[in-house]
């Protein structure tokens, strides 16, 4: 009796322990300092309610997915590992991070680390050995770009910038397997209110992004996708369906928010404004 008692407070103890994390990847242009996770200044103040135990991954926005995802990765590893658990939230460029750290990196051997991490964002070992990738529960995306940007393909965002390289629609589908998440769910969040590059972008879209990204449609290349009350393109579907038309999302993707009334663009705004508000919202409401 007395063993089992102690098994039982020694599984007490592990579970008191247990933590869960929100982790705020942003997109294209930065802001936040790389390695500071309490620097929102890319999102808003934050003192906003954004999740349980906010944290924001900052990566510069500016160069390459490739050279800057560790940063995501040091991130996960410091949070998401051992007993503690996370939720993920990414905008625009940020949804190209998450993506391509789980399907790349998403069943590697990673260190249990101890959450607390030093200046560059980065946590030491706790000493409980490995893992197989990363404890997350789900990932909420704002006006994601993983499906890429036509404003990249024209040149409308600088050229000499090395991420604007990999946001080229072609480039960012072709980046990873975009159906690899380690069966983690991703909830797309499409914003509509977009007219200042609409003879660019195909479709709906939230001045930066279309629906073909936003709403995680798959494919080789881009397509217009619309609000239902548009009759002259194909609906962007609501969950995990196929849209119509007949082209599918990738495997593990779900529209949990179509912006039918127009209503929200790209922008936070440094004030968790635009698409970035309805993702918010969702992570005060269910990342706990």
């Amino acid at each position: 009796m007395a063993a089992l008692g102690l098994l039982a407070a020694g599984a007490w103890l592990a579970l008191a322990q247990a933590t869960n994390y929100s982790l705020w990847i942003n997109g294209r242009t930065g802001g936040g300092q790389v390695g500071n996770h309490a620097d929102f200044t890319y999102w808003g103040p934050a003192t906003t309610a954004a999740g349980v135990n906010k944290k924001a991954v900052n990566w510069d926005g500016y160069n390459r997915i490739s050279t800057t995802n560790g940063n995501i990765r040091d991130a996960l590893d410091c949070y998401c590992t051992g007993p503690n658990w996370c939720y993920v939230a990414a905008h625009s460029a940020g949804n190209l991070q998450i993506g391509y750290a789980l399907a790349l990196y998403g069943t590697s051997s990673r260190s249990i680390k101890t959450p607390t991490p030093n200046s560059a964002g980065q946590c030491g070992n706790s000493g409980a050995g490995t893992q197989t990738g990363w404890n997350i529960k789900w990932v909420n995306v704002a006006g994601g770009a993983a499906g890429g940007s036509e404003l990249a393909d024209a040149g409308d965002w600088a050229l000499s910038e090395p991420l604007v390289s990999d946001l080229k629609t072609s480039t960012a589908r072709a980046l990873y397997n975009h159906n690899a998440t380690t069966a983690k769910w991703f909830y797309m969040y499409a914003g509509s209110k977009g007219t200042l590059y609409s003879f660019v972008l195909p479709g709906q879209d939230d001045e930066a992004i279309a629906y073909h990204s936003s709403g995680g449609v798959s494919g080789s290349s881009g397509a217009s996708f619309c609000n239902p009350s548009d009759w002259l393109c194909n609906d962007l579907t609501l969950g995990t369906a196929a849209n119509q038309g007949g082209r599918a999302k990738w495997s593990y993707h779900s529209v949990r928010f179509r912006d039918d009334s127009e209503a929200l663009d790209h922008y936070t705004r440094g004030n968790w404004g635009g698409i970035v508000s309805k993702v918010r919202a969702d992570m005060v409401a269910n990342a706990k």
